[in-house]
């Protein structure tokens, strides 16, 4: 199995860590790369493991067929990772293209913050 990026969402990475430091969330910059790294590399490894779900129809603009897999990384924060799946060559290849958190996505998917 393998766990590709588009490029666009390799940039959602990147500037994870720049929000994360610039907003006051993480207290200096390296410690913004490490967690953005961090969860780039859990999404990397466990992504073929996780729950998958048929992503709403609001994420279709993302591909058809989209999937979503949650990787909660606080009591305030889940990530939600959006990919496609395909078997190509006998082997599973996932290609996430979108990556959100609950903050931003939680109405979209019917999630009870409450």
């Amino acid at each position: 199995m393998k766990v590709l990026f588009l490029p666009e969402v390799v940039d959602q990475f990147l500037e994870l860590a720049q929000i994360l430091y610039n907003k006051g969330y993480l207290n200096s910059k390296d410690a913004a790369i490490e967690y953005s790294e961090k969860l780039f590399r859990e999404i990397q490894t466990k992504l073929p493991l996780k729950v998958k779900k048929e992503a709403p129809a609001y994420y279709k603009r993302y591909g058809s067929d989209i999937l979503y897999s949650a990787f909660r990384h606080s009591r305030h924060t889940t990530w939600y990772v959006l990919y496609s799946a395909y078997n190509v060559d006998g082997d599973t290849v996932f290609l996430v293209r979108h990556l959100t958190n609950n903050h931003v996505i939680a109405h979209r998917l019917g999630l009870d913050l409450g």
